[in-house]
């Protein structure tokens, strides 16, 4: 079993983003699954976005750390896109991360230090024409981060939806996030 922190994306907490923590928790993992939002769930990406930036992207990280303060150490890092920032603060700079999921986003390895850790194995997952993953900056984030880190992959699936993985948007894509899970399925019974 791994045990894995999830982050969820700019629209909240959404029931996707609780399927899909139940989907791993019914593989046998244990998953936390913190409300960046305070309980606040937006139905459209813009506000939560406009949401997001009024409280402050730091503050959503830290939200993020906060999180995890009493959980143990050796956890896999999981982020929906906006929550790419807090898994991957934490997978970067918090000792003892098992590993990391950044799902819709990655951010370029100098927000968090410069360096990914050697010993952390990561997978990126994204659409190859999602406006947002593509246009700016994350898939050049990604392909930085795999070319510098041994334990790295990058996943592409065909389309334009950004956050293909989450069941209750009308963004999902049943067959880019069935694969989706079973990438990140066999990751977590790889690193546990």
């Amino acid at each position: 079993m791994a045990e894995v922190l999830l982050f969820h994306h700019a629209h909240g907490l959404t029931s996707g983003v609780r399927a899909f923590a139940g989907a791993l928790e019914a593989a046998g993992h244990l998953v936390h699954a913190p409300d960046l939002y305070e309980g606040r769930v937006f139905e459209d990406l813009q506000d939560g976005a406009a949401y997001a930036r009024e409280a402050g992207f730091d503050t959503i990280t830290e939200r993020g750390r906060a999180a995890a303060e009493n959980l143990p150490a050796g956890l896999v890092h999981v982020g929906f896109s906006l929550g790419v920032l807090p898994a991957q603060a934490l997978a970067q700079t918090r000792a003892g991360a098992k590993g990391a999921l950044l799902l819709h986003s990655c951010v370029p390895l100098s927000e968090f230090g410069g360096a990914w850790p050697q010993d952390v194995p990561v997978q990126i997952h994204g659409m190859d024409a999602d406006e947002f993953f593509v246009e700016d900056g994350d898939l050049d984030a990604a392909r930085a981060l795999v070319a510098s880190t041994p334990d790295a992959e990058l996943f592409l699936y065909p389309g334009d939806q950004h956050l293909f993985a989450d069941s209750s948007l009308p963004s999902y894509d049943e067959k880019a996030a069935a694969l989706l899970t079973e990438r990140v399925l066999g990751f977590l019974d790889r690193v546990r």
